[in-house]
């Protein structure tokens, strides 16, 4: 007969909290598959509740940039309307500043220049821009063509006079620049070959 050494030691089978009888018992196994489904199945909503809580955090903050995006644009284009509607007026001082009469007072017309510059930095600060043109290559969304002067100095279609100023806000033209573009000159009439090819 052999005896335990410690008499308080409890079974090995008891020791891992399953009862003899339960071993084979076919009901306790289904409570078990239940609860390990029903767990898996939380444990799926659970994440899917995550991801979805995410997935609308991150529209949110793409709607909220599209709303700033939308409200600046909107201001852009009210300032830029009302600018565009200036304009015309700001052409009219730099015409009477190029054909000032000979024999004016100086002072009275450094006065009106310092005016038109003030003008000037007025639009700067919303943000217009000349439209860079004499000199450049002809840009169809920043120039507009009026027209065509024999030059071999330029390429063909350099700009190479510009008949009135183009503005811009940003990268948004407001009023295209007037221009004329260069055109290589025609040949000779009488057949005689240009004498810059010869």
């Amino acid at each position: 007969m052999t005896t335990r050494k410690y008499p308080h030691e409890p079974h090995h089978e008891q020791s891992e909290g399953v009862r003899p009888q339960e071993k084979g018992d076919p009901a306790a196994a289904e409570q078990v598959a239940a609860l390990e489904s029903k767990i898996a199945e939380l444990e799926a909503a659970a994440a899917e509740a995550k991801d979805r809580y995410l997935r609308l955090g991150a529209d949110f903050e793409n709607y909220k940039k599209r709303a700033r995006q939308d409200q600046l644009e909107t201001i852009q284009h009210a300032s830029a309307e009302l600018i565009n509607r200036l304009l015309p007026g700001l052409d009219d001082l730099h015409k009477a500043l190029e054909h000032s009469p000979k024999g004016i007072d100086q002072s009275w017309l450094r006065g009106v220049e310092l005016s038109v510059r003030k003008l000037e930095d007025a639009f700067g600060a919303h943000g217009l821009e000349a439209i860079k043109a004499v000199g450049a290559p002809f840009d169809p969304k920043l120039h507009e063509a009026v027209g065509h002067e024999e030059s071999r100095e330029h390429p063909e279609d350099t700009v190479v006079a510009e008949l009135r100023r183009g503005y811009r806000i940003r990268d948004r033209v407001v009023r295209p620049a007037l221009v004329k573009l260069a055109r290589r000159p025609e040949l000779a009439t009488d057949g005689s070959p240009d004498p810059d090819q010869a």
